[in-house]
C-alpha cells in the first residue's frame, strides 16, 4: 500500500490531496496556513490526511509541494541582503531598466526598486563581446579585497554575478563564482549565464538578482521542511512544484528558486487542462480563487498557454511596466488581488474597493475570530448566506456571523449608507466585476474569445463566484471538478518532473543548416538531461518539447512557435511562424528573411494520467438534498430560499435548477436563478449558464 500527497500552501489555507495507489482513491484536507512557519501547516496537514486515509507516513512514496514562499518574499521585500558583480560601466542598468513609462501622463510615476541597492554593486573590469570574443581579460584577484569589504560592510548573504554577454560565454562568471566560493564559502552565488541565459541584460540580471535574493530563504525553508518530515518518519521523495507546470527536486529548487514564483497556481492550471481533455473540451478559461488572489489562465487545444517572461512586484495594481521583469518559463496566467481574505474599504472618492490587501491566515476575516477587524470577502459571503456557519470547512472550523455582520456594517454599510445585505452584496459583486474585467483584458490581449471557452473553476472561493463571473463573460458552461476546493494540490499529483533550458543563438534562416539545428537541440538536451538525471530520469524516458523564437530580420522582438526536435521539422517552420505572427499582428511578411533568436527545450517525465484517479466519495448518490437556506438573490434584491445539496450525495446523471447551494468539505458552489446544474459520468458538476 503506497500513497502520494500534494500540498499547496496558499496565503490563507494550506490544501492537501492524497491518492491511494492501490485503488486511486482520493482524500482531501484543508487547514489554515501558518505564515511564520509554513512547514508547520504541512506537517499538521500530512498527519491529518493520513489519518483520514488510514495510512502511515512510511507508506508515502512522493510528496509534491507548491508554495508561495518566493512570491511573498518578493512582495514583502523580506529576502536576504544581496550584492552584485557587474561588468564595468553597467552598474546602473538595474535602475535604468527598460526606460519606458507605463503611464505617459503620470508625473509621479513609481517603479519597483531593484533588489540590489546601488552601493552593493561592484564593477568588474572585464568584457566579452556579443560573439563570445574576450575583449578585456578577467582578473579575479583584483576583486577579492573590494568584494570582501563590500560583504563585510553590507552584511551580504548572497551574490548575483551579472556580466555582459554571459548568455554567449559564461566563463568569466564561473571564474568569479569559483573565487567567491574559495574566499567566502558561506555566500550564496547566482550566475546570470546559468539560470536562463538569454539576451537582454536588464531582464537576465533582474532574474539573477531575484534568484540570489530568495536563495537563502528557500534553502532554509526546504532544510526545515525536510528535517520536520524526517522527524515524522517520511523517507519518500520530496518534489517541488515549479512555475512551468512541472516539478523539480529540492536540490534544483535550491539552485533555481526563482522558478518557484508561480509554484501553486501552475498545478491547478495543469489539472484544468486534464479535465478539459477528459471532456473533449479543448478551449478553457481556468479560474482559481483562494484566500488571497484570483488567477486566470487560458488553455487552447488542450494545452495551457506558456510564456517566458513574468512581471512581479508591481507598484501599481498589476499594471504592466510597474514591476520587475523576470525571465523564467511560466504558465501564462493573470493574478488579481481578490480572494476570501480580501479586505473591503471605502476610498477617498467614496467608492467601494475590495482587495488587493488581504487578511491572510493571520488574523484572517473577522468571522474567523482571530483578531481581524476589517471586513473581508468571506465575511460578506457568510452574511449573504452562501456559506453555512455549521459546515464551514466541513464543520471543523467555527465562524462568527454576528462578528462578520458587525464589521461589514461598520466598515462598509455606514460609510455608504447601505443596509447590511446590500453592503455585503456590493463587496461580492465588486470582486466579480474586477475578476471578469481582468479576464476580458487577459484574453483579448492573446486573441482569445472567452465566449467560446468553458470555464473550469476551483479553489476555496472559486465555486462561490464562478457562475456570476461566467455570466458576465458570457461563458455558457462552468465545470467544477470533484475536490475543486483543493484542485491545485490534486494537480501536483499529475505534474511531471520537468526542466526547461534555453540559449540565444541568432541565425538567419537561410543560413541555418540541418546540422546546426540538431547540434543546438542536442546541446540543450544534454543540459536538461543533466538536471533531470540527478532526479533519476534517464534521457530515454524523457518527453521533449522544443520551441523557437523567431522574428523578421531587423525586428527587435520575437514570436515563439513549437517545433519538432527532428531536423525534418525545419521545413514547417516558415509557414508556422507566418501563422503565429499573423495571429498576433493581423498580417505576416512572407517576403522577409527570418531570423532565429532563442532556442528552447523542455524535458519532462511522462505525464501521469487522471483516468486512474477514483472519486468514489462523490458517487454515493441518493439523499443529496440537505434542506433549504435563505441566501441573497441579486435578481430580486432579497433573501430567497435556496436548495442545499450535498456534493458527495449527487450521483452521475443528477440535474437540478437554481437557486441552489452545493456544499462540499472545501468549498460551496452558488447556483443562481435559471442556471441548470448536472453531474456527468466523471462526477464533474457542470453548470449551464443562460447568456
Amino acid at each position: 500500500m503506497t500513497y502520494r500527497i500534494g500540498v499547496d500552501i496558499g496565503g490563507t489555507f494550506t490544501d492537501l490531496a492524497l491518492v491511494d495507489d492501490r485503488n486511486g482513491r482520493i482524500f482531501t484536507h484543508k487547514l489554515l496556513t501558518t505564515p511564520d512557519s509554513p512547514e508547520q501547516a504541512v506537517i499538521e496537514g500530512v498527519t491529518a490526511i493520513l489519518q483520514l486515509a488510514g495510512g502511515d507516513i512510511r507508506q508515502v512514496t512522493h510528496l509534491v509541494h507548491g508554495t508561495t514562499l518566493v512570491t511573498n518574499a518578493l512582495i514583502e521585500r523580506r529576502g536576504c541582503r544581496v550584492g552584485m558583480l557587474v561588468t564595468k560601466g553597467f552598474r546602473d542598468s538595474l535602475d535604468m531598466a527598460r526606460e519606458t513609462r507605463y503611464d505617459l501622463y503620470d508625473l509621479r510615476l513609481g517603479f519597483a526598486p531593484p533588489l540590489v541597492e546601488r552601493s552593493a554593486r561592484l564593477e568588474v573590469d572585464e568584457r566579452i563581446d556579443h560573439a563570445g570574443q574576450v575583449l578585456r581579460p578577467l582578473d579575479c584577484e583584483a576583486i577579492v579585497e573590494p568584494l570582501a569589504e563590500m560583504v563585510r560592510r553590507k552584511r551580504l548573504e548572497a551574490i548575483a554575478i551579472c556580466l555582459l554577454h554571459s548568455y554567449v560565454d559564461a566563463s568569466h562568471e564561473r571564474q568569479l563564482a569559483d573565487a567567491i566560493r574559495r574566499h567566502h564559502p558561506d555566500l550564496y552565488v547566482s550566475l546570470s549565464g546559468e539560470g536562463y541565459p538569454v539576451i537582454r541584460e536588464y531582464e537576465r540580471w533582474t532574474t539573477t538578482t531575484l534568484n540570489a535574493y530568495v536563495q537563502p530563504l528557500v534553502d532554509r525553508y526546504l532544510a526545515s521542511l525536510e528535517r520536520r518530515l524526517a522527524e515524522i518518519g517520511f523517507d519518500g521523495r520530496l518534489l517541488i512544484m515549479a512555475s512551468n507546470g512541472g516539478t523539480m527536486t529540492p536540490a534544483t529548487a535550491r539552485r533555481f528558486p526563482v522558478r518557484l514564483l508561480e509554484s501553486g497556481p501552475a498545478a491547478g492550471i495543469l489539472m484544468s487542462a486534464a479535465v478539459g481533455r477528459a471532456l473533449d473540451t479543448q478551449n478553457i478559461l481556468a479560474y482559481d480563487m483562494g484566500g488571497t488572489t484570483a488567477k486566470g489562465a487560458l488553455i487552447r487545444d488542450g494545452a495551457p498557454l506558456k510564456r517566458y517572461d513574468l512581471e512581479v512586484a508591481h507598484v501599481h495594481h498589476f499594471r504592466r511596466g510597474s514591476g520587475l521583469t523576470v525571465n523564467i518559463p511560466v504558465l501564462d496566467l493573470i493574478e488579481i488581488g481578490a480572494g476570501g481574505g480580501s479586505l473591503a474599504e471605502v476610498d477617498d472618492r467614496g467608492m467601494l474597493r475590495v482587495g488587493p490587501r488581504s487578511a491572510g491566515a493571520v488574523p484572517g476575516p473577522v468571522c474567523y475570530g482571530r483578531g481581524g477587524t476589517v471586513p473581508a470577502l468571506t465575511d460578506a459571503n457568510l452574511i449573504l448566506g452562501y456559506l453555512d456557519p455549521a459546515s464551514f470547512l466541513g464543520g471543523r472550523m467555527g465562524v462568527d456571523p454576528a462578528a462578520a455582520a458587525g464589521a461589514v456594517e461598520e466598515g462598509v454599510g455606514r460609510e455608504l449608507s447601505l443596509p447590511l445585505a446590500r453592503a455585503a452584496w456590493g463587496m461580492h459583486e465588486v470582486v466579480n466585476e474586477n475578476v471578469a474585467s481582468a479576464f476580458r483584458v487577459h484574453a483579448s490581449e492573446r486573441g482569445v474569445d472567452v465566449r467560446r471557452c468553458a470555464m473550469v473553476a476551483f479553489g476555496g472561493c472559486g465555486p462561490i463566484h464562478a457562475a456570476r463571473i461566467a455570466r458576465k463573460l458570457r461563458i455558457s458552461s462552468v465545470i467544477l471538478p470533484p475536490a475543486a476546493g483543493v484542485m491545485s494540490a490534486l494537480g501536483m499529483l499529475i505534474s511531471p518532473l520537468s526542466f526547461e533550458v534555453a540559449v540565444t543563438r541568432p541565425r538567419r534562416w537561410s543560413e541555418l543548416s540541418t546540422d546546426q539545428w540538431q547540434e543546438t537541440f542536442d546541446e540543450l538536451l544534454a543540459q536538461a538531461g543533466e538536471v533531470l538525471g540527478e532526479a533519476g530520469l534517464s534521457v530515454g524516458r524523457m518527453e521533449l518539447q522544443a520551441r523557437l523564437d523567431l522574428r523578421y530580420a531587423g525586428q527587435g522582438y520575437e514570436v515563439g512557435i513549437d517545433v519538432s526536435t527532428a531536423p525534418a521539422g525545419m521545413n514547417e517552420v516558415p509557414a508556422r511562424f507566418a501563422e503565429a505572427y499573423a495571429a498576433v499582428f493581423g498580417m505576416s511578411l512572407n517576403d522577409q528573411e527570418l531570423e532565429v533568436v532563442h532556442w528552447r527545450l523542455e524535458a519532462r517525465s511522462p505525464v501521469t494520467r487522471t483516468r486512474d484517479v477514483s472519486f468514489d466519495a462523490y458517487r454515493a448518490g441518493a439523499g443529496a438534498e440537505k434542506g433549504w437556506r435563505p441566501a441573497f438573490d441579486p435578481e430580486s434584491g432579497a433573501y430567497v430560499e435556496h436548495r442545499v445539496l450535498d456534493r458527495y450525495r449527487l450521483a452521475p446523471g443528477d440535474s437540478f435548477i437554481g437557486p441552489a447551494l452545493v456544499e462540499e468539505m472545501e468549498s460551496t458552489t452558488v447556483i443562481g436563478h435559471g442556471v441548470r446544474g448536472r453531474v456527468d459520468e466523471q462526477c464533474n458538476l457542470i453548470l449551464e449558464i443562460p447568456v
